[in-house]
């Protein structure tokens, strides 16, 4: 029995025609199975309806609107006495995670991973709040937040590969992720280096193991770059370096003159400490009145990929 012969390109003809009507579309079916057989009409019409539909989806992210959006992330935690609050002089602060609740907001929270282990619990309950680190760091979880790598120890690199050298230093990392793992349920995808402190033979190795290194280097396009709150110089004793008139001030500003460069979304890294909750209190309702969306670090970045921001 003779097989009916390969039509030519036929996936390039059989995309739907602008316009077509479908009693036109049939018209031509009939016609394809009865000069070519049925199985290679049918393939021929599969792969040029797929293929236009692939056009149709790119074209629809193109025309897509691009989003103002923030990733709110925190370090350095986790904080039991400030994200559950509390009262205690000098250190007072209203809850981060109740205010995150209120206003609908999901964060990107980069741990400290040695707060987690069991030997922590003496500093984590320095202020008694009730719970420990690792039962803080649960309800980050619980709350529908993201947790990813601040490192394990919180070395700053360079003098890690000083003292230890930089195999040491992915042990760091992959110690952390062990530790966040079992508590989330998924690996850890991004890595946040303590300051920032990295070189490019690091940061490829340690992108090698399938992290996602965060920096604020000038080299990345401003929708990828952290953008620092620097609240940090907020707290202790010497606040020459508090940004002026304030915090809160510093940081639209920083929004603001990154949107008159194009660049409408930021990836805001605060701290967990009681004087960034109370900005941040005031910060939120303000970005959301000039039309910000607040959304997780891993959705933030699914977007940027799909060019959703500028």
């Amino acid at each position: 029995m003779l097989l009916p012969r390969r039509p030519k390109a036929l996936h390039l003809t059989q995309k739907p025609q602008p316009g077509e009507s479908k009693k036109a579309i049939s018209k031509r079916r009939r016609a394809l199975v009865a000069r070519h057989g049925f199985p290679a009409a049918l393939l021929a019409l599969a792969v040029g309806t797929a293929a236009h539909a692939l056009k149709s989806a790119a074209r629809s992210v193109d025309a897509a609107p691009r989003q103002k959006l923030i990733a709110l992330t925190f370090d350095d935690g986790p904080r039991p006495w400030v994200l559950k609050g509390n009262s205690a002089a000098g250190h007072a602060s209203a809850s981060l995670l109740d205010l995150l609740d209120h206003q609908g907001v999901k964060a990107t929270f980069f741990v400290m991973a040695w707060r987690l282990a069991p030997g922590a619990d003496q500093d984590c309950r320095k202020i008694d709040v009730g719970i420990n680190c690792r039962q803080a760091a649960e309800e980050e979880h619980r709350r529908g937040h993201e947790i990813e790598n601040h490192t394990y120890g919180h070395g700053n690199f360079r003098r890690m590969k000083a003292r230890y050298g930089e195999e040491w230093i992915l042990n760091d990392l992959e110690r952390a992720s062990r530790t966040i793992e079992p508590l989330t349920g998924i690996k850890p995808l991004y890595v946040r280096p303590p300051d920032w402190e990295v070189w490019p033979e690091l940061a490829q190795r340690i992108e090698a193991r399938g992290y996602h290194l965060m920096s604020k280097s000038t080299a990345l396009p401003p929708a990828r770059r952290d953008v620092d709150s620097e609240d940090y110089f907020c707290v202790g004793k010497d606040l020459s370096k508090c940004p002026q008139p304030s915090l809160y001030d510093y940081v639209l500003r920083t929004i603001e003159q990154r949107e008159r460069k194009g660049a409408y979304g930021h990836i805001l890294v605060f701290h967990e400490i009681p004087n960034s909750v109370e900005v941040l209190s005031r910060l939120i309702p303000e970005l959301k009145k000039r039309g910000f969306a607040f959304v997780t670090l891993r959705k933030y970045l699914e977007m940027e990929k799909l060019s959703l921001l500028p």
